[in-house]
């Protein structure tokens, strides 16, 4: 059917009305009084039905753990499947291994966001993904994992300063919080992977590619934050850090929070002029990185050992902000706005 425009018209002051191709009407059956039935697509369009638009069935994935899978192997698997997107996982055993299958099905609900054990045999259970991408999309994921591993980076310092092993605990308990998020962003990329050459969502899935990027990095800020809080138990929760060396480090740790608050702002706003400005402020970062080296280069044995991870991990983390600001970069290229329009070309 060639592409047709049609005027939108306002009734009664508060609805918009279009009319509808009087051809289509007719061939899908339709008479004045019928109910149609009308959905919001992910790009911005709209799709007009004649019946609801049926709800994907639900994939479900069954592992057979008859054999002798450690702990860890299962639970990659079962973070696999969650991953890949199959709302129903089946796990299968013989009754001297329920304990077992059912310790590490627990414990992999408490992992990952949205898993439930909805049925249990004596050889079998069954976890059901409870999940709603839509009340808990990638962007609010990524908004809430920049939120955290900021706060796990300033607190990592601060236990440092103040010896506090409870607070380099709590450091280290959060980024469990971050593993979850990075997981459910995972999960909505791969679960859009199957639809790649889609037009209409082409946009959709770039941005959904670059936010589980941008994810993995955030992920890994939140390993590095763990890292430093974990250097208290090498350092001694009742060593003080030299005054002078422990202002550098919480000036290097403002630097590069700064730097990933700047990344992070541009990837949300399509900033380009501020991710180039974050990415730009490495040259400053690294002055303080060096500056740390020289300083903790003077240190023996275990403190050299536990400050040269701290300094390493406040460098690292700024480079990830920077490659955060890249992809605010590339997705300001992409968008809506900026993309080229089509243009028809006749002979």
């Amino acid at each position: 059917m060639p592409l047709e425009g049609r005027k939108l018209q306002l009734a009664g002051g508060s609805t918009y009305l279009v009319s509808l191709p009087k051809r289509w009407v007719h061939s899908s059956g339709l008479k004045a009084g019928d109910t149609i039935f009308v959905e919001t697509e992910v790009d911005g369009s709209v799709s007009v039905r004649r019946q609801p638009h049926e709800k994907p069935a639900v994939l479900r994935k069954v592992f057979d753990e008859r054999g002798e899978d450690t702990r860890d192997h299962l639970l990659r698997k079962l973070i696999g499947a969650y991953i890949s997107g199959f709302g129903l996982i089946e796990v299968r055993f013989h009754p001297p291994r329920g304990p077992f299958v059912r310790r590490v099905a627990r414990e992999f609900c408490h992992l990952v966001i949205g898993p439930e054990v909805i049925e249990e045999t004596r050889t079998a259970l069954v976890i059901q993904d409870l999940s709603d991408t839509s009340e808990l999309n990638s962007e609010k994921c990524l908004r809430r994992m920049h939120l955290i591993v900021r706060a796990m980076l300033e607190d990592a310092i601060l236990a440092l300063k103040s010896g506090g092993t409870s607070l380099a605990h709590d450091v280290a308990q959060r980024d469990q919080d971050v593993d979850r998020l990075y997981w459910m962003v995972a999960k909505q990329y791969h679960m859009l992977r199957p639809f790649p050459g889609d037009a209409d969502g082409r946009g959709q899935a770039a941005e959904i590619q670059s936010h589980c990027l941008v994810a993995k990095l955030l992920e890994r800020v939140g390993d590095h934050a763990e890292r430093i809080a974990g250097t208290l138990g090498t350092l001694g929760p009742g060593k003080a850090i030299d005054g002078k060396l422990m202002k550098e480090l919480e000036e290097a740790t403002n630097s590069a929070v700064s730097i990933l608050d700047k990344s992070f702002g541009a990837l949300i706003a399509r900033d380009v002029e501020a991710a180039n400005e974050a990415i730009d402020r490495q040259t400053d970062h690294q002055k303080l990185i060096d500056q740390l080296t020289h300083h903790v280069a003077t240190r023996k044995g275990e403190e050299l050992l536990a400050l040269g991870t701290v300094v390493d991990s406040l460098g690292r983390t700024v480079r990830y902000a920077a490659d955060i600001a890249e992809q605010a970069i590339n997705m300001a290229v992409i968008s809506e706005t900026d993309r080229p329009k089509r243009v028809a070309v006749t002979a």
